[in-house]
């Protein structure tokens, strides 16, 4: 059976564990318990309007949530990221003064992260690259980004009172806001302001010039 699944994070990720694990129960009790016959085939369409450029390296939450949490390698406790992280970079960027220091890439992430973006500046597209780094986790889904186009959410909110501060800067978010607004990227506004800004309205930016996933 070929099952095709639409998922974002940490959520996405649980469900389709739930999923695999529910596949593997049903091939066990079909006729004989045969459990080595074809497996099913599920490819995950992963969502990657919330992927963001920190640090220089281009960061998808949404796709490396599923690639760590089906390859045994999520922290389930914390709930995102990889287990067993230490944040000894994130602590010097820190004490850098490199920001955003609201936003912590954990030293175990930064290989994905490091990995990706020197992929994607040689010209392979995300799909290409998300295979790649499925090699090394073996998912036991076929992980796709949405698009290997760059698309970004934005909530564009009241800037007064905002800090300017350790702000997220994307081209993308360019003529979105207008007088006496700010465009914060999705993650900014969520992670950092934890969704307390009130948002005048939600862009996608780049959706409409992007073309679906291979």
């Amino acid at each position: 059976m070929r099952i095709t699944a639409l998922s974002g994070g940490v959520g996405g990720a649980r469900f389709l564990r739930g999923l695999l694990d529910a596949l593997a129960e049903r091939r066990a009790a079909g006729p004989g318990g045969d459990a080595t016959g074809p497996a099913d085939e599920v490819v995950v369409i992963g969502n990657t309007a919330d992927d963001v450029t920190l640090h220089g390296l281009r960061v998808c939450p949404d796709l490396d949530s599923v690639m760590y949490t089906l390859g045994g390698g999520a922290d389930d406790e914390r709930g995102w990221g990889r287990a067993g992280e230490t944040f000894a970079v994130a602590r010097e960027l820190a004490a850098h003064g490199d920001p955003p220091e609201w936003f912590s890439l954990g030293d175990r992430d930064l290989a994905t992260h490091v990995l990706r973006s020197r992929l994607l500046a040689e010209g392979a597209p995300l799909s290409a690259v998300t295979r790649r780094l499925c090699e090394r986790w073996r998912p036991g889904v076929e992980l796709l980004p949405m698009t290997d186009d760059r698309v970004e959410t934005h909530v564009v909110v009241d800037a007064a009172g905002l800090p300017e501060e350790g702000s997220v800067r994307s081209p993308l978010a360019d003529g979105l806001a207008g007088p006496g607004e700010r465009a914060l990227h999705f993650q900014e506004w969520w992670v950092r302001h934890h969704a307390a800004p009130a948002a005048r309205r939600i862009a996608v930016a780049g959706a409409r010039a992007a073309r679906p996933g291979p």
